[in-house]
């Protein structure tokens, strides 16, 4: 575990996002679960949920951690599957996220917007909003095509 206190360094320090590509079944088409962002950047965007990693939390337990506060969704056994970090990809600064992919249980898919997530709900993954939050353009596509061969 890090020891609190101040850090300072000479050169700038990137900082590290965990976000959560979940995948439920609904009557047989396939959702992905995706937030509308209350907070700039990209508010009123629709973004997978995630967050910034606490300076002494595991990257497992971050992505968990914001699953559960932005959508009140828990229980789902998250693998981690890419790292995204192209620069600019993050107007707030250097930003690398680590992206998690999980299936929703059978009936264990409500949710429930909280944190800074205006609403979370679930999409067809073959109609999806447009012009996504960030790079979740890029990372939705990953997530779908690692989803399609594994199933």
């Amino acid at each position: 575990m890090a020891k609190k206190g101040k850090y300072v360094y000479d050169w700038p320090r990137p900082m590290v996002t965990a976000d959560a590509a979940v995948f439920g079944s609904f009557a047989g088409k396939v959702k992905l679960l995706l937030v509308n962002r209350g907070n700039e950047p990209f508010k009123g965007k629709w973004a997978l949920p995630g967050g910034f990693v606490d300076i002494d939390e595991e990257l497992k337990d971050a992505v968990a951690r914001e699953l559960a506060e932005e959508t009140g969704l828990t229980g789902v056994q998250l693998e981690q599957v890419h790292t995204f970090g192209t620069c600019g990809r993050d107007p707030r600064g250097r930003v690398i996220t680590v992206t998690f992919m999980g299936i929703a249980a059978e009936g264990k898919t409500k949710v429930k917007a909280g944190d800074d997530a205006a609403k979370a709900q679930w999409f067809d993954i073959e109609r999806l909003p447009r012009d996504l939050a960030f790079d979740h353009n890029e990372v939705v596509k990953f997530a779908i095509e690692k989803l399609k061969a594994i199933i």
